[in-house]
């Protein structure tokens, strides 16, 4: 399984507009980073989870032609707002796939009412196969996926495991029965937003301590604020086997 970084960012993504914040302003290109998303491949399958806004841009930047279906957390628009973007693969492979929550189908059927129209649809709209998912495995390309519900302030999101691979962002609790199904991984990815603590994402201490916890053989940080610092000084200060993510990192499972 090789998973691919598309984005490590936060909701503003880094630089943020307008900001003369020392991070933004770096030239580092592990400081720049899109709106969070990974692209997950195993023999000839792949998917994503979350297309945000950067979408275009992240398929073109990892020189991605094909994706079996997106996964998504929630409908935060940093997760959802790239979804009419996946009409070229629409055109080229058919109706896309996407799993979700039975809410988070029904903020993107109204967001994006065109995608989801049965009669009289715009020839030019893409089309989707909805999967509805509860908090039980379901099964994509013949692979088990097991949701992680976390909760993101007041509302619930998922996360996913894929075998030995867990990918958690959006979150700043996770329920003890939840923590139960990220024993023994390979990976975790988990959001770190920043030093200070956060209504609705982990902190970096916040983070460490469920990595402590789980004792997972690598963990991968990401939902990157410019607040937490820069990445190179960041990175000289994590624990082992614990690292910053930053676009276009690639690992392999």
């Amino acid at each position: 399984m090789k998973v691919t970084f598309l984005g490590t960012g936060t909701s503003q993504g880094i630089p943020v507009i307008g900001s003369s914040h020392p991070v933004c302003l770096s030239t580092n290109p592990k400081d720049k980073r899109l709106r969070v998303s990974v692209l997950i491949e195993w023999e000839q399958h792949a998917y994503v989870i979350d297309c945000g806004p950067d979408f275009r841009q992240q398929m073109l930047r990892a020189h991605c032609t094909k994706i079996d279906g997106i996964l998504f957390t929630h409908e935060h628009a940093d997760h959802t707002a790239g979804l009419d973007d996946i009409r070229p693969f629409v055109f080229r492979q058919g109706d896309m796939p996407i799993y979700a929550h039975e809410r988070v189908i029904g903020e993107l059927e109204r967001r994006f009412d065109y995608i989801f129209e049965t009669e009289n649809r715009y020839p030019g709209a893409p089309a989707v196969i909805t999967n509805k998912i509860t908090n039980n495995p379901f099964e994509i390309s013949d692979l088990s996926v097991v949701p992680i519900n976390g909760i993101h302030y007041n509302l619930q999101v998922f996360g996913y495991r894929f075998q030995d691979f867990a990918y958690l962002t959006d979150m700043n609790a996770i329920p003890d029965a939840e923590l139960d199904k990220l024993q023994n991984l390979e990976v975790l990815v988990i959001n770190a937003l920043r030093e200070e603590p956060h209504p609705s994402h982990f902190s970096l201490n916040e983070a460490l301590t469920i990595i402590e916890t789980l004792k997972p053989k690598r963990t991968y940080l990401t939902h990157i604020s410019h607040l937490l610092g820069f990445h190179d000084d960041v990175q000289q200060k994590l624990p082992k086997d614990v690292y910053l993510a930053y676009d276009n990192l690639q690992i392999t499972l």
